[in-house]
């Protein structure tokens, strides 16, 4: 039995197809393709059924996958236990994360796994995509909002909310706004993905939902965000990242007993027996970090 064809066949199937496979193995098209018909060659039996668009498992190539990636699976384990448990963290770690998590709390979990433990090396990729962590190669996720139901490990870090802010330049020349329907009075930024016809407010027992009037809108934070900065008008942004511009005197929160969007900040990764080390380090760490800057 040739291991190289099963791991192969296996990782084909995780990625969908026979490029994406050899992007993550690191091989030429044709070795992943001559490894997987090498495969059922040895088998006697076809496992994929190849169109121009998509692959197709057979019922006995779905029957392989399932007992075969199970066993690698085992495997890995049983190497990771030994080789690597008492071990120095170490190698690459591969992370992504939402665009509006924010510079500076990845930034610093950055720097502390650098002063901490060099040895590793990480690969960030921000994205606001929800990422396949198996078929993508990804180690590990900071995701915000909601979790779907799957298989992947997921520790709860917190709460990131958005509420209202405004510059005191703004504030100083604008109608007062005491209340959310004196935002009709306002010029509002609006980050698209809250919503294009209304802002919803709650506190700890009402919602309030106002409409809009389409001012400005836009689907990037960052921009939103500058406007603010620049005294053009009030937006929803999210709380941790207007931290350190309401400390500076910057930026003032509005409506400070009405809070917009809540969502729930995770940490998750792929359920394994044996965590590796530098996995095992960067949960920990961002852990802490995260629980920092949200509830």
């Amino acid at each position: 039995m040739d291991f190289n064809q099963v791991a192969v066949f296996i990782k084909v199937v995780q990625a969908g197809s026979f490029s994406a496979a050899a992007r993550l193995l690191g091989l030429p098209v044709s070795t992943v393709s001559n490894r997987v018909a090498m495969l059922e060659k040895r088998l006697g039996v076809t496992l994929l059924q190849r169109t121009t668009r998509r692959l197709h498992l057979t019922d006995a190539g779905q029957a392989y996958f399932d007992h075969a990636s199970a066993g690698l699976l085992r495997m890995l384990e049983a190497e990771a236990a030994v080789t690597e448990a008492a071990a120095e963290p170490c190698g690459l770690l591969r992370v992504t994360a939402p665009v509006d998590v924010g510079d500076q709390i990845l930034a610093s979990i950055l720097c502390q796994m650098r002063d901490q433990w060099p040895k590793v090396h990480i690969e960030l990729v921000l994205t606001n995509r929800c990422v396949d962590l198996v078929a993508e190669g990804v180690d590990v996720a900071i995701r915000t909002g909601h979790l779907q139901d799957s298989t992947l490990v997921a520790k709860n870090t917190g709460i990131a909310r958005w509420a209202a802010f405004a510059s005191p330049n703004y504030l100083a020349g604008a109608a007062l706004l005491d209340s959310p329907q004196a935002l009709r009075h306002h010029y509002c930024l609006q980050f698209t993905p809250l919503g294009k016809d209304a802002w919803t407010f709650h506190t700890a027992d009402t919602s309030l939902t106002i409409p809009m009037f389409k001012q400005v809108m836009a689907n990037e934070i960052g921009l939103i965000m500058e406007l603010v900065l620049a005294g053009k008008g009030v937006a929803l942004l999210p709380v941790h990242l207007c931290r350190q511009a309401c400390e500076e005197g910057r930026l003032t929160r509005v409506l400070p007993e009405w809070h917009a969007k809540a969502d729930p900040i995770h940490i998750v990764y792929p359920q394994q027996r044996f965590m590796p080390p530098r996995l095992r380090v960067f949960v920990d760490l961002a852990s802490l970090e995260l629980r920092k800057w949200f509830e």
